[in-house]
């Protein structure tokens, strides 16, 4: 029989500065070698679990603590926090918050070096687990110059090094592009494999998740665990749509085309799920697919002419790109880590210049514009929410710009509490900042924009760290001052937003526009999806699972009928 290594006994906890607890007599006992995922919509208490198994709480957040809660055996509350970092490793959501070295051999051995281990011998520990994560050929470089996969490698890394049992992941994917995202999964499956640690995932992405095996899934919702099943089990209930967490888009495509979800089918994995008795019903559900229109107005608001950039003489970022987004589209630009797309939101916006080429706002140059000017039509809403915010109180940064822009103060209140209302954060008004989420966060940069009513809003990746209803919420949102004229312009590494919210998508690859089409065509070119870092949708996968004439069809299918159920 396995043991135990986490063991939660009728355990509550209340955050010191909340009325109510946060986590409501969890009973939940985790095995070792175990690989569990942690799902739960924003506020649900997921992070919170999380915390208290690695100690920050009550460590650094504090708070009343009634129940039990044992670490391999041992009451945590007899614990310090430096002795359950001995046992519990955390990779955090956003990797540069972890990194403390100057170079990645540096960063690996922080802990060690803490632990007045003798040099050779953590030498000799940073080779083996740097290679255990592939990062070894990487120790010399600075870990802010790596990649967005590379840097999950090395924060991975740093909390191996000291052999911990357990291994803690809080939103992994987050920041990251569709293949590497797949690459992260399966790299936390070798580490499994290969060491038998017991692995701890929180994730709102739950379909990239499974993309490798899970032994349970543990779904919180309002402080309490609503689910502790299979995944198979999952799937086959209704607990992710009672909960608002978004379901595989497989999954989703079988329910709209009329097929059962069972346990028997083996619904987990696209791989996996036996078709036998569904192909018909996928046939005929394909139907009479209209062709899909790619661009519905040709007068361009925005354009970018053989832009060339480089942020030293040694290395171009951008080799003559040029693209037009149109007046009142809605348009996804996607690609891998590094291929030049934050890049091009902050060359529109003034940030930096282009070596060469030209940017057009409504057939005019920009060159000449100051930042102040651009923001006055364009407005962006940045990866990193704290790189934007810059007041204490969510009222007060919302209101930040009408109030350099003069807006009076009656105004100001009715603007401001209309968007809070529409971003989900209008029962924060009067919160500071800092006791939000990332996702919370990300939620009032987007309203500080928003605000201000721009004539382009460029979000670069407004979805990272939103659970589905919070997600939904803001897309409908986008869609609906879309359709008012204001057009938008995404940065993302999401394909359900592109294949949901987009018509058109713009693909980038090394500096170089390689794609420029409609979302289910560019999602459905194996050339494309390679040279990009994208990923075939599950939906067309399904199709050719289901051994249907025309995949893409299919793909069209699910995504007209997927906005007419959203539209009603």
């Amino acid at each position: 029989m396995k043991r135990p290594v986490i063991e939660f006994k009728d355990f509550s906890f209340q955050y010191r500065a909340q009325a109510k607890p946060t986590l409501n007599n969890i009973n939940l006992t985790i095995y070792e070698g175990e690989k569990v995922l942690i799902v739960g919509p924003s506020g649900s208490g997921k992070s919170t679990l999380s915390n208290c198994i690695n100690g920050l709480v009550p460590f650094s957040y504090e708070g009343k603590i009634t129940g039990s809660l044992k670490i391999n055996g041992q009451e945590t509350k007899d614990m310090s926090i430096a002795k359950l970092s001995n046992v519990v490793g955390t990779v955090l959501q956003d990797p540069d918050s972890q990194f403390i070295g100057l170079t990645v051999g540096e960063d690996i051995a922080f802990k060690l070096e803490n632990d007045c281990v003798p040099q050779d011998e953590m030498k000799d520990t940073v080779d083996i687990v740097s290679k255990i994560v592939g990062i070894d050929n990487h120790l010399e470089s600075a870990p802010h110059r790596l990649s967005g996969g590379q840097k999950q490698r090395v924060t991975l890394a740093g909390v191996m090094v000291d052999n911990v049992d357990i291994l803690l992941f809080d939103e992994p994917l987050a920041s990251l592009d569709p293949a590497t995202g797949k690459n992260a999964i399966e790299l936390i499956d070798q580490i499994k494999e290969k060491t038998n640690k017991t692995i701890l995932i929180i994730e709102h992405r739950l379909e990239d998740v499974l993309h490798s095996s899970i032994d349970r899934i543990i779904v919180v919702d309002r402080g309490v665990i609503k689910a502790d099943i299979t995944p198979n089990e999952l799937l086959s209930s209704n607990i992710l749509e009672e909960t608002g967490i978004r379901e595989p888009l497989y999954i989703t495509a079988l329910k709209y085309a009329g097929c059962k979800i069972t346990p028997e089918i083996a619904p987990e994995h696209i791989d996996t799920v036996k078709l036998d008795s569904y192909e018909e019903k996928l046939k005929s559900w394909v139907e009479d697919v209209k062709e899909e229109v790619a661009v519905t107005n040709d007068e361009a608001i925005l354009e970018l002419q053989d832009i060339k950039f480089a942020y030293n003489e040694k290395k171009e970022i951008l080799h003559g790109l040029s693209f037009k987004i149109n007046k009142g589209e809605m348009v996804s630009i996607v690609g891998k880590n590094g291929a030049g797309k934050s890049t091009i939101s902050k060359l529109i916006c003034g940030f930096y210049k282009p070596t060469a080429g030209k940017i057009l706002f409504n057939g005019k140059d920009i060159k000449n514009e100051s930042i102040k000017e651009r923001a006055e039509k364009i407005g962006i809403v940045m990866q990193n929410p704290n790189q934007m915010i810059s007041k204490t109180m969510i009222f007060d940064e919302v209101a930040l710009g009408l109030k350099v822009r003069g807006v009076s103060e009656s105004e100001i209140k009715e603007r401001v509490h209309e968007t809070l209302k529409i971003c989900g954060l209008y029962e924060f008004r009067n919160w500071p900042i800092s006791a939000l989420s990332y996702g919370q966060k990300k939620r009032v940069t987007i309203a500080s924009i928003l605000v201000l009513n721009p004539e382009v809003i460029i979000l670069d990746e407004p979805t990272a760290g939103q659970d589905f209803k919070h997600y939904t919420e803001i897309m409908e949102f986008l869609k609906e001052i879309n359709n008012k004229g204001v057009t938008i312009v995404m940065i993302t590494h999401d394909m359900h937003l592109m294949l949901e919210y987009t018509n058109r998508a713009i693909a980038l690859a090394d500096g170089l526009k390689i794609a420029d089409d409609t979302a289910a065509n560019i999602l459905t070119d194996s050339k494309v999806i390679e040279a990009a870092n994208l990923k075939e949708t599950s939906v067309y996968e399904l199709a050719l699972k289901a051994n249907l004439e025309n995949p893409r069809n299919f793909v069209k299918r699910f995504i007209d009928y997927d906005r007419s159920v959203r539209a009603k």
